[in-house]
């Protein structure tokens, strides 16, 4: 889950997206990084917890404002 922040651009946001999560469209990497100006976070990814693990710390390491897991 990538949270609203007030230091990353609507850019930078979809573009982590579009690189790191597996099978982004561009289209879907907007709308999420709209998602989560809006509604103060989204939902980027939902899988296996190791493969959630390497995205999160992937997103973080660009400086995206990261959720904790939820391990379900």
């Amino acid at each position: 889950i990538v949270l609203d922040d007030n230091f990353n651009t609507f850019e930078h946001v979809a573009n982590c997206l579009l690189i790191i999560i597996p099978a982004m469209s561009e289209k879907r990497s907007w709308d999420l990084t709209l998602k989560v100006d809006r509604e103060g976070s989204a939902e980027v990814w939902r899988g296996p917890l190791e493969q959630g693990e390497l995205y999160h710390q992937q997103l973080e390491s660009k400086g995206l404002t990261m959720a904790p897991i939820e391990k379900t």
